[in-house]
């Protein structure tokens, strides 16, 4: 006599129910992907900005990965003939110093370590800027008093003295730990104005439903609030990876920071001080590393532009052609009526 489930008898295909629920899964993959990886990427890219932004930022990224694997020669003094122009030796194209350093070699040891003080400081004061501003501003009362007059008090704080203090004091040579010393107080600002935006943000009707069906203060933060604060989010960290930029490299102009293996800013004190600012014959020692600068911050500024697209919810609801369905539903209910 068999053993086996009647399943016919019983009127339930068991292995029809588990491919059904292995092939939900795979959807639910597949719809995950599509909305938070394919769209997103496909309408920014849909952008010059973001397509230039990100070939910018590319060169950089493939200059530390060179020198993080040691593709390109390191720089050091009498290795080429001194003052070699930009291209007038391809073994050198970028040209020489007075001391015969390669200065693309400069350029592409300094890479690795001005990326990451960068990331650094842009992470650390947007990051730490988002958490006080949105806590403040959605929790309001004696919190939000409190949190206020600690970033007034930093605010209130000098940030060139503070950053030469600390800088002096704790002699950073780690350029993560040399990031957040240089953006020590810049969260402060950026707090504040997300904390204003998110005062508006939270009288909103759809934050209120939320409330009353009785979701929790967290899950509101991340699923409504941050969503509409994240344009400015995003403009704000490149403006605190700049500042990060022109504050180390005048820093290291100065020579206020350490003197650690080479830097853009350290480059452009060597220049200046052979005369790179009155001789033609060194000016390309000048010029090279503020061309090195601004590009990197320009292409941030592209990439964050760009970004806009996908972190504003009109615009990115616009690009992907849902409300334009949508008017084309109305205006086919409109013309049957």
């Amino acid at each position: 006599m068999s053993t086996e489930p009647d399943t016919a008898a019983d009127g339930i295909d068991w292995r029809s129910e588990t491919s059904d629920v292995e092939m939900s899964r795979r959807d639910r993959l597949n719809e995950f992907y599509e909305q938070k990886l394919y769209v997103p990427a496909a309408v920014a890219w849909s952008d010059r900005r973001t397509r230039l932004g990100v070939l910018i930022l590319s060169v950089y990224l493939l200059m530390a990965v060179v020198d993080l694997l040691g593709l390109w020669r390191d720089a050091s003094p009498n290795q080429a003939e001194r003052f070699l122009s930009p291209f007038e030796n391809m073994a050198y194209p970028l040209g020489t110093t007075n001391s015969g350093h390669d200065l693309l070699a400069l350029i592409i040891d300094s890479t690795p370590f001005i990326l990451q003080m960068v990331f650094a400081g842009g992470v650390w004061a947007t990051t730490l800027a988002v958490i006080v501003g949105t806590i403040s501003g959605y929790k309001g009362g004696t919190i939000d008093t409190v949190i206020t007059a600690i970033t007034d008090f930093f605010m209130a704080i000098p940030g060139l003295p503070l950053v030469i203090v600390l800088a002096i004091a704790l002699n950073p040579e780690n350029p993560l730990l040399l990031g957040v010393v240089l953006t020590i107080n810049y969260w402060a600002g950026l707090g504040r104005s997300i904390r204003s935006q998110v005062l508006s943000i939270r009288e909103e009707s759809y934050i209120e439903a939320s409330r009353t069906m009785g979701t929790g203060s967290v899950r509101i933060i991340i699923k409504d609030v941050l969503p509409n604060i994240m344009p400015y989010v995003m403009v704000n960290f490149v403006l605190a990876a700049r500042y990060t930029i022109f504050a180390s490299v005048g820093l290291y102009f100065i020579g206020v920071l350490p003197y650690t293996g080479q830097n853009w800013g350290v480059t452009l004190n060597n220049a200046y001080n052979q005369g790179g600012l009155f001789s033609m014959q060194a000016f390309h020692w000048l010029l090279v590393p503020i061309i090195a600068i601004v590009g990197l911050a320009f292409g941030l500024v592209l990439l964050s532009q760009g970004m806009d697209r996908i972190f504003n919810p009109r615009v990115r609801t616009r690009l992907t052609g849902k409300s334009e369905s949508i008017e084309e539903e109305s205006d086919t209910s409109t013309e049957m009526i």
